[in-house]
């Protein structure tokens, strides 16, 4: 199911969806008991709401011994807590164990707590998140009478091809669980909005707090801000309107750019999506991917010598 496209239903109408993301400050610990209160509670205070989107390996941390199968008994108990609440789950990720292999994968269940999605994470954030493979493809699944959502898990999001090729498969948001605590937060935050506005598609950033530094984001198709969190612990609870994403695409935002019309309508081939990566000199001069150590540039010698 990882990388799965679930084929839309043509004619399908769609209607306002409400969704909430939980910046939860956690600690790195098994953090079940927390999240399933907070599921449990979010749909209490807010009943309008259909879909609950958690953070990037927001179950344990970034701890690869904590690795779990998939499907396996941790999923079916994150099932129960979507079950329970009869919301869409996107349920933050954790670290899946496959064999030999361990991904950094977010599923993706329905309110009847059946995973539609496993979404594998396609740039683990190297050199840091050494030790997890990467997932094959982008993910796509649909909410039968609302739309088509789009999955992103955190560094991907630094690829726009990811996030193009969502809405080539006709993805009208995309839900982005993050974990960030770095310097380059507000770099991220502009990477989000951006990829909302040129892909005309909400988009629904979710970092954590605690483990992250928060500053989770909701974006519209113009690159309109809709709410921007703090640092700590929030509840933010947006409607997202898919007629109004058909609309922003047939008009343009306020009258303006018909960004994704524009590129269809264009005969431009780009030699990096028609050649490969591999293929660029350029590329090849950039040297290997290594972890930065004091002094040390990608070829051996001193920085700046």
């Amino acid at each position: 199911m990882a990388g799965a496209t679930v084929q839309a239903t043509q004619g399908d109408p769609m209607r306002p969806f409400g969704v909430a993301g939980l910046q939860l400050e956690l600690p790195r610990a098994d953090n079940f008991d927390l999240i399933a209160a907070e599921v449990a509670a979010t749909k209490r205070v807010y009943p309008w709401i259909d879909m609950i989107v958690l953070g990037e390996l927001c179950w344990f941390g970034p701890d690869l011994a904590a690795a779990q199968p998939l499907p396996g008994p941790l999923e079916a108990r994150i099932c129960e807590i979507a079950r329970a609440s009869n919301v869409w789950l996107v349920a933050g990720s954790l670290y899946e164990r496959d064999g030999e292999r361990i991904y950094n994968t977010s599923p993706v269940i329905n309110p009847a707590g059946e995973v539609v999605a496993r979404c594998r994470k396609i740039y683990p954030f190297t050199p840091y998140e050494q030790g997890v493979a990467s997932g094959a493809g982008v993910t796509v699944f649909d909410v039968p009478g609302v739309g088509r959502f789009g999955v992103s898990i955190c560094y991907d999001m630094w690829f726009p091809e990811t996030l193009r090729t969502m809405a080539w498969l006709g993805a009208e948001a995309i839900l982005h669980p993050s974990m960030t605590n770095t310097i380059d937060r507000d770099v991220e935050t502009a990477i989000a909005r951006a990829g909302a506005a040129t892909n005309q598609v909400y988009f629904v950033d979710l970092n954590v707090a605690g483990m992250g530094c928060g500053r989770s984001g909701v974006y519209g198709p113009g690159g309109e801000i809709i709410h921007q969190a703090s640092v700590g612990r929030e509840i933010i609870c947006v409607e997202l309107d898919l007629d109004y994403v058909a609309r922003v695409r047939d008009r343009g935002w306020h009258g303006l750019g018909q960004v994704l019309k524009t590129y269809r309508d264009s005969d431009v081939a780009y030699p990096p999506y028609v050649q490969g990566a591999q293929a660029s000199d350029a590329f090849k001069r950039l040297g290997s991917l290594f972890y930065p150590m004091a002094g040390v540039s990608t070829d051996g010698g001193k920085d700046g010598g």
